[in-house]
């Protein structure tokens, strides 16, 4: 698109209502509603026609251990430079029916009151860009909307994850609808067109961890200076995996993202205490646990993971906080992997009574 294009199309309201409003698709591609519990996968269509023969957006559908309802997870990412991608492009039309869509579109806006100025240049250079084959500098032009091509391709739109929080960054997929024949990639200067990659990333976003609750001994009330052991069981505890896949006519592409547990650290909620080990990071074991359960005739030794509070919480009580730190890695279409994603972390806070030894006076 040329600098005085995208300058009338930024100037003018209703010209980028039309342009990246209409075209840039408001609605997300993946799937609206997650079907079962958290475990299961979503059973909603993605892809295909209606009675009318409009093509449906390629809908991305998340299976496995996912948030319902297409909210994001609890997974936190430990690096603070990742981010799950804030929008992508994605098929959204054959040629016929895009032709229908746009054709009603400028229509409409070319008979506003007041569409006129910049606004209605806009619009013609829009309408000259699809239908007479009207070249950018960096956008080939089409030729009746390329009807002759209906079949044999599809238009491609710009898709915004609404769970991104940064309507900027949401937005930026903001490049007008360009076409992609069947089986072949999407020009390179689209980098955010979807991808195994830009898959695995949205099921990182979208992966739903078990709770971090850890079993305690003793529970929940505990005595000052007495170790409190901490762990945590591989039969509650195990690896996650998160499944992304678009099927779409001439697009079928998946990536699978799994979340292994390699370390729990515990936060006293008080620093009159003691953690173990110092660091309060308790890595797993070879087992696939994390610590040791607690044994009677133990209570003198020293807990390969727990703690030891050296005040009472009097009326109230300590909010221990276990967070979970996770390895994530994803394999999906033409990568076997497995690769690394950034380390995402979960955690929760369960409320520990720290009382005092009763001494008896004799």
């Amino acid at each position: 698109m040329n600098g005085s294009l995208r300058t009338a199309l930024s100037t003018s309201t209703a010209a980028l209502t039309l342009a990246f409003g209409v075209l840039v698709l408001a609605e997300p591609a993946y799937a609206a509603e997650q079907k079962g519990n958290a475990q299961g996968a979503s059973t909603e269509k993605t892809g295909g026609s209606d009675d009318t023969g409009i093509y449906a957006s390629a809908k991305i559908q998340y299976s496995g251990s996912v948030a319902k309802n297409g909210s994001t997870g609890n997974v936190t990412s430990s690096d603070i430079n990742w981010t799950p991608p804030p929008c992508w492009y994605a098929p959204y039309l054959g040629a016929k029916d895009f032709k229908k869509k746009m054709s009603e579109e400028i229509d409409s806006a070319q008979n506003t009151p007041g569409m006129g100025g910049t606004a209605g240049t806009a619009i013609g250079e829009l309408q000259r860009h699809y239908e007479d084959d009207y070249g950018w500098t960096d956008t080939p032009g089409y030729k009746d909307y390329n009807v002759e091509k209906d079949g044999e391709g599809m238009f491609w739109a710009g898709v915004e994850n609404p769970n991104e929080p940064d309507v900027l960054k949401r937005s930026s997929c903001n490049d007008i609808p360009f076409w992609v024949d069947n089986g072949e990639a999407p020009p390179p200067q689209y980098e955010e067109a979807i991808n195994p990659e830009i898959l695995a990333g949205l099921a990182y976003q979208h992966m739903e961890l078990p709770d971090t609750e850890v079993t305690l001994a003793p529970e929940a009330t505990t005595k000052v200076n007495l170790p409190t052991w901490a762990w945590l069981d591989k039969a509650v505890f195990d690896e996650v995996q998160a499944t992304a896949a678009v099927n779409f006519p001439g697009l079928n592409i998946q990536a699978t993202t799994t979340a292994k547990p390699v370390s729990l650290k515990l936060e006293p909620g008080t620093k009159d205490a003691d953690t173990y080990p110092t660091s309060g990071e308790c890595t797993i074991s070879a087992d696939g646990s994390i610590g040791e359960p607690y044994a009677k005739g133990k209570s003198d030794e020293t807990p390969p993971c727990g703690l030891r509070y050296l005040r009472s919480s009097g009326d109230g009580t300590y909010k221990l906080r276990a967070t979970i730190t996770w390895e994530i890695t994803w394999t999906g279409t033409g990568n076997p992997g497995p690769t690394r994603l950034p380390d995402g972390t979960f955690g929760s806070t369960q409320s520990i009574k720290v009382q005092e030894i009763q001494s008896v006076n004799r």
